[in-house]
């Protein structure tokens, strides 16, 4: 049968103009429809949507219209224009037309639609065995004693869609799941990017504290230079794809694989790519190919299948030999390692990776990890494993945060402007009696460690925007004559160069009134409020979840690709319910204990 398929497939093949695919939703609840079927009109061309909404299409190059049909939705048809990736939204009927329906709609498109897309999808519930870095929350701090405050600086945003995961889902989540500043630089900030001859921009904005009378806050917002994709040196990349036994459940391996079909389509002809595997042992599946043979490269990726053990040590030491066989001077050389973190095989603990990870990316090859799936997700591995290789980390819980991650931001997800990157805001005393960072728990760095060259700081991708937010208690009797805040250094080393560089500005922003303040500057604090009362932080003060809604309703600004609208969504979810939000402190201890 497989043979005969594959037959019809080839026929196809021959005689169509393009290739279609993308992903259909509901128009209400944008979650993904299965088991729609699209027809190309006036042709024998068919296809059917997987359980994650994921379809792909052959269309002859004389095919003017697709129609999308399922019974519990209106039909739709859609123009054939130059897509790379659709997204069709179906308006629901208000009564579902029943299960035979359904039943025939799968009998007209089973033998056209494409065998690639026939894996099951998203929908587990259960949430155990996950790990995650314990995090002790920051305190004030007094400026007189411990004046200055040191951070390795880098746009993680993993912690933000796996907290999505679990408020769309209703599950209790772990408090360190939450770590506020990847919430905060998730979103997009519009601070100007530096000029040509400059790698960052520094930019401050100082107003009172919307949770704490008599407290203010600092934003302290570093931009990074934004080059034209274009102009962006060639990638060698290594796909390194977990594709072990507990890879095998619905919400992982196939999302994996439409995450890195987004990514393949979005590369260049002068990038290459090549796949490497592991389960029990781990094997080349593709040899390095260049981005012009997309077709190539997503047939390997579309065949993958999960089982076996996780050899995650033999992989990774795989995958940096390819990268390294393949070594592009002056290009961009990342390894991107796919997984739910669940090594089992070879060198398993956090130090041991780290020390892998460390070594390997003297290289010269970056490193960026994505987290996929629940149950037995290892978030701790993962974050230590980017954070030691010069890397990023991201965590896809659904196709838009693949396109967020590889299409709309493409270029500062796979492009580093800097690399061990660390500041450090040293206060005033004179204006600050104390300060507390909001976040940042795990990477901030000891005070005998922020000059030497052997600290390791994060990585900041093109056109990124670093946000730092501090609440400060003010002097009881600021000098008034003395208009300087805070100063911000930096230091960072550019990724052809291990040359250490600096840079520093003062800070002497005036006190402004919060309501008054940019948009930015009461997004950011809005989306620090919400991190700090989801972990039931003891300084939210007079915060609650209405306060956060009032700050973000009023603080969308342009919200380029609507993430600030989501979030106001998310939050609304958890409006009123945040009993069932986070598991309680004693809970987590007794859990602890029995481990």
């Amino acid at each position: 049968m497989l043979g005969v398929i594959m037959a019809l497939s080839l026929r196809l093949m021959a005689q169509q103009g393009s290739w279609i695919s993308g992903v259909v939703q509901d128009s209400i609840s944008h979650n993904p429809v299965n088991n729609v079927v699209i027809t190309v009109m006036k042709d024998t061309g068919k296809a059917i949507c997987n359980r994650y909404g994921l379809f792909r299409v052959a269309v002859p190059k004389n095919a003017e219209y697709l129609l999308f049909e399922h019974p519990k939705y209106y039909p739709k048809q859609i123009k054939i224009e130059q897509f790379d990736r659709m997204m069709v939204e179906l308006s629901p009927r208000e009564k579902a037309v029943d299960a035979i329906g359904l039943a025939k709609a799968r009998a007209r498109s089973a033998r056209n639609s494409n065998p690639n897309y026939g894996n099951t999808a998203i929908g587990m519930s259960s949430f155990f065995d996950e790990t995650y870095g314990q995090l002790y929350e920051n305190k004030f701090l007094d400026a007189g004693i411990q004046g200055s405050s040191t951070i390795a600086i880098d746009v993680d945003r993993a912690a933000y869609s796996n907290m999505r995961r679990f408020i769309r889902t209703k599950e209790p989540m772990p408090v360190d799941v939450v770590r506020i500043e990847e919430l905060v630089n998730y979103f997009h900030y519009d601070y100007p990017c530096p000029g040509k001859d400059s790698i960052f921009g520094i930019y401050a904005a100082y107003a009172d504290c919307p949770w704490k009378k008599k407290h203010n806050l600092l934003q302290i917002a570093i931009r990074a230079q934004q080059g034209n994709l274009d102009s962006l040196p060639p990638s060698n990349l290594v796909f390194l794809i977990d594709v072990s036994g507990s890879m095998g459940n619905p919400n992982k391996l196939p999302l994996l694989q439409a995450a890195f079909r987004v990514l393949t389509n979005n590369l260049r002809d002068k990038d290459k790519v090549a796949i490497v595997a592991y389960a029990g042992t781990p094997g080349v599946i593709l040899s390095s190919t260049p981005g012009s043979q997309k077709g190539k490269i997503l047939t390997a990726i579309d065949n993958l299948s999960a089982g076996g053990a996780t050899a995650g040590e033999a992989a990774i030491k795989m995958a940096y030999q390819i990268a390294e066989e393949n070594f592009v001077k002056d290009g961009n050389n990342r390894v991107i390692l796919a997984t739910d973190g669940d090594f089992n095989v070879g060198q398993t603990s956090d130090r041991d990776m780290e020390d892998l990870i460390t070594q390997k990316k003297e290289s010269g090859v970056l490193l960026t990890c994505l987290g996929f799936g629940m149950k037995d997700y290892k978030d701790s591995k993962l974050e230590t494993l980017s954070s030691k290789g010069n890397g990023n980390f991201a965590y896809i819980d659904d196709l838009e945060e693949a396109n967020k991650v590889f299409a709309r931001e493409f270029g500062s997800t796979l492009f580093t402007v800097a690399k061990d990157v660390r500041a450090q805001v040293c206060f005033n005393p004179a204006r600050v009696k104390s300060y507390r960072l909001l976040g940042y728990e795990n990477k901030s760095l000891k005070d005998d460690e922020d000059s030497t060259g052997k600290i390791v700081g994060g990585i900041v991708g093109a056109g990124h925007c670093v946000v730092a937010m501090y609440e400060i208690v003010p002097a009881d009797n600021p000098n008034t004559d003395d208009s300087l805040l805070s100063n911000v250094k930096i230091w960072y080393r550019t990724p052809l160069d291990s040359t250490e560089r600096f840079l520093q500005q003062n800070i002497t922003s005036p006190l402004t009134n919060f309501i008054t303040a940019s948009n930015d500057f009461r997004f950011a604090s809005a989306v620090t409020l919400f991190g700090m009362l989801v972990r039931k932080s003891a300084y939210k003060g007079e915060g609650d979840v209405k306060m956060v809604l009032d700050i973000a309703k009023k603080s969308l600004g342009k919200d380029e690709g609507k993430y600030r609208e989501e979030f106001l969504k998310l939050v609304k979810t958890v409006w009123k319910k945040t009993d069932w939000l986070v598991e309680k402190q004693e809970d987590r201890n007794k859990t602890k204990k029995k481990r």
